[in-house]
């Protein structure tokens, strides 16, 4: 069976970290055995040294070896003896000037010629030095051996043998592989340990797995048609996808960022810091209506996501005015067939006038209406979309009035986004005033230089003044929500489409009860032409 690389993460970290760690602790075993045996030597050599400069400082030692023979039995080799024995030393040696000795370890050697050169010792230097002597290899220090005059009459060798030295070292040996098999199991087991907390991290993945999983993640991510957000436990932002980018208006280099840095204070923050909690939570970023979910992560961090819902926030409102307008159509139907039919009697009656002016007041009714709101309202679209919610507003029962006050020249800058306002807002109003006892809906469009002015009241219960701020909040509402998503947007659109022009939106008490709307539009119109000057060019075409 063939032995190959481990693939996990965790066996090759630890497999690597054993290595290393058995790498050092041989190399530092190494280390301190290299050394070991030289500084083994010099210690016996300064030894042997300092016993032969103890020995040749003896008192009578000089006169013993000028004025008695070379003698086993003599004071040289009796006194030489006693040193050996006292000191362990291998062979304590007194010679004369000429290298005969006067004492021995072995006695037949007495009275022979030194077997090293002794002349360095009888010149007056001290010696030490490892040498092959009689008794062997050992370690050896040499000295001159002076009489009182200072002279040199001799020397004395020392000998330490070499094979102690080799056992000190060989013993030393097992000591210090006990403390390097020590420090190798201590590294050992920090690596298993640290192994196995990556390997918990790592979810015991391959680093091939990780790399794949890695460049899945980068592909989903920027594949997908949802904003991602990661962000850490300090609210930082982690990553985020190409989409949260573009519905957040972010770019790459705001990564990092705290979330209360780059996005500001609101409710967009909030949800995605995590104080505002809940599943599919609201928002309005700009000028998009977003769906945000928060999951929290085991570091403490959080992933968002974010689901565009302006589009469909569009095409529902699109479905409510459709269905209004289908109700309304169908109440027309309804009404118009009984006029059909009153027609029809006062002719087959033979009242022929009385089904003439039948006919006039009716029609006139409608025309007076469409004629007054144009008059007043000179944008087409603005215009279009007050006589539709009239005629919506007439077949729920609620007066929609023109306040006489209202003008508004056709200079809109951006007529959609009025009607996006001026819409919501007779839309609550209608709701709020429909079932009430005197029903009545009153739209007020007044210019004041570049400024437009919108006011929208309404005879329903009104709003509490605890809740005139809570109202524009995303995601608030008293009414049940409809079939197709969520109430909570319309307030919320209103005043962010003021904010960003620079202006503002509130609700106070209407006199005489109900609620009242307002919404300042800075530079909504556009600046008014001087007559006496002529179009140029580009403003002909």
């Amino acid at each position: 069976m063939r032995i190959g690389w481990p693939r996990r993460v965790f066996s090759q970290v630890l497999l690597m970290q054993l290595t290393i760690a058995t790498g050092v602790t041989a190399l530092a075993t190494g280390l301190f055995l290299a050394p070991l045996g030289d500084q083994l030597d010099d210690q016996a050599m300064r030894r042997a040294l300092a016993i032969a400069q103890t020995t040749a400082t003896r008192p009578g030692l000089a006169d013993r070896l000028q004025n008695s023979p070379p003698s086993p039995d003599g004071p040289v080799q009796a006194e030489a003896e006693r040193i050996r024995r006292s000191t362990g030393a291998e062979y304590v040696v007194i010679m004369d000037k000429r290298g005969i000795r006067w004492s021995h370890t072995s006695p037949r050697e007495i009275g022979r010629h030194v077997s090293t050169d002794p002349s360095q010792a009888l010149a007056g230097h001290e010696v030490m030095q490892i040498d092959e002597g009689t008794l062997g290899r050992s370690a050896r220090g040499k000295v001159p051996l002076r009489d009182s005059a200072g002279d040199v009459v001799g020397a004395v060798s020392v000998g330490i043998a070499y094979e102690s030295v080799r056992d000190r070292l060989i013993s030393a040996v097992p000591g210090l592989l006990a403390y390097a098999g020590g420090a190798l199991a201590v590294g050992a087991l920090a690596a298993y340990v640290v192994s196995r907390r990556l390997q918990r991290r790592t979810h015991d993945l391959a680093f091939s797995d990780i790399s794949a999983l890695l460049a899945e993640r980068e592909a989903m991510l920027h594949g997908i048609r949802e904003g991602v957000v990661a962000i850490d436990v300090h609210g930082r932002i982690r990553l985020m996808n190409d989409e949260a980018q573009r519905l957040l208006g972010l770019t790459p280099v705001d990564t990092g960022r705290p979330l209360d840095e780059v996005l500001g204070p609101g409710r967009t923050t909030d949800v995605l810091a995590g104080r505002v909690t809940g599943d599919d939570l609201l928002t309005v970023r700009g000028n998009r209506v977003l769906v945000a979910n928060r999951m929290p992560t085991d570091d403490g961090g959080a992933v968002a996501t974010l689901r565009d819902r302006t589009e469909l926030e569009r095409l529902g409102r699109e479905l409510d005015g459709t269905r209004g307008l289908i109700d309304a159509l169908r109440a027309q139907d309804h009404e118009h067939a009984n006029r059909m039919h009153t027609v029809l009697g006062l002719l087959e009656l033979g009242l022929h006038e009385e089904a003439m002016e039948f006919v006039t007041e009716v029609v006139g009714v409608h025309r007076a209406t469409a004629e007054q709101v144009a008059e007043r309202v000179r944008d087409p679209l603005l215009a279009s979309l007050l006589v539709g919610k009239a005629t919506v507003a007439a077949e729920r029962g609620v007066p929609l009035r023109i306040s006489d006050d209202t003008l508004l020249p056709d200079r809109v800058v951006d007529p959609r986004g009025m009607v996006t306002v001026v819409g919501n807002l007779v839309d609550n109003a209608l709701d709020a005033a429909a079932g009430t006892a005197d029903p009545l809906v009153e739209v007020a469009l007044r210019a004041e230089g570049r400024t437009a002015v919108l006011r929208v009241g309404d005879s329903g219960p009104g709003v509490p003044p605890e809740q005139r701020e809570l109202i524009f909040t995303e995601g608030w509402s008293t009414k049940e929500p409809p079939a197709h998503g969520q109430r909570g947007i319309g307030l919320a659109l209103v005043r962010r489409l003021a904010e960003r022009q620079g202006g503002s939106a509130r609700v106070a008490a209407r006199s005489g009860g109900g609620a009242e709307f307002t919404v300042v539009l800075p530079e909504a119109l556009a600046e008014e032409l001087d007559p006496a000057v002529p179009a140029t060019a580009g403003e002909s075409r």
